[in-house]
């Protein structure tokens, strides 16, 4: 089976004036189609910068970033945008709903602009809203819901195009212990299902859910080990 992601001799580095920062060092690394991987470190460790090329938000200084097979690093704005519609879906720590929109709305939005056609998009995202427990939910509007429902409605989100990989970052930052542990149980799902979900977090509670865990300091990778999952 091919790789999902094959990333190469990756650096970044960011100029301040004549100061230099390394923030990713020589990162190799490979994910499968279908892991659940955690990626884990402090503050400044380098996770973010590279959740930033892996999400198509940032290209590296130097090195290779393929997904599915594409070196990324040489597409176009327009086509990296392209890939991030479709290739990726992403869930944030704020949730980053649209505050008017109603919750079908919001779910389609990606939808929006795959030019995907209205019957189609709305019959979609009701099917992606009863997968996260939100049907009776569709026409409220985001402050009229739970944190937790918040980020429900951005995992259907996310969802919309069928995308390859998840990207959730931090997301039961905003959440009550039971809110979290039902947001990560719903990814334990869509995993088994077949879905491939990279989460950053760092809480090693939420780190257990996953399959693999890689943890950097500094921008380098100080440990990759895989562990069985309960």
């Amino acid at each position: 089976m091919s790789n999902l992601i094959t990333i190469k001799s990756l650096n970044k580095i960011y100029k301040n004036g004549a100061v230099e920062v390394h923030a990713l060092k020589n990162i190799n690394l490979e994910i499968q189609h279908g892991e659940f991987i955690a990626i884990m470190g402090q503050s400044g460790s380098g996770k973010s910068t590279l959740m930033n090329i892996l999400g198509c938000l940032d290209r590296p200084t130097s090195g290779e970033y393929l997904l599915e097979g594409t070196d990324v690093s040489k597409l176009s704005q327009d086509e990296l945008s392209a890939i991030r519609n479709k290739k990726i879906g992403f869930v944030f720590q704020a949730f980053n709903l649209i505050p008017r929109t109603n919750v079908l709305s919001n779910v389609e939005l990606p939808m929006v602009y795959a030019k995907i056609k209205a019957p189609k998009r709305k019959q979609r995202a009701i099917e992606l809203l009863e997968k996260v427990g939100l049907s009776d939910r569709i026409n409220h509007l985001p402050n009229e819901l739970s944190g937790g429902q918040k980020q429900r409605v951005a995992i259907a989100r996310s969802l919309a195009n069928n995308p390859p990989l998840i990207f959730a970052d931090e997301p039961t930052g905003n959440l009550d212990t039971q809110s979290s542990e039902e947001i990560m149980e719903i990814f334990r799902s869509l995993n088994k299902e077949g879905n491939s979900i990279i989460l950053v977090t760092h809480e090693p509670e939420l780190a257990e859910y996953a399959d693999r865990v890689i943890v950097f300091r500094d921008g380098s990778i100080i440990e990759d080990r895989k562990r069985e999952v309960l």
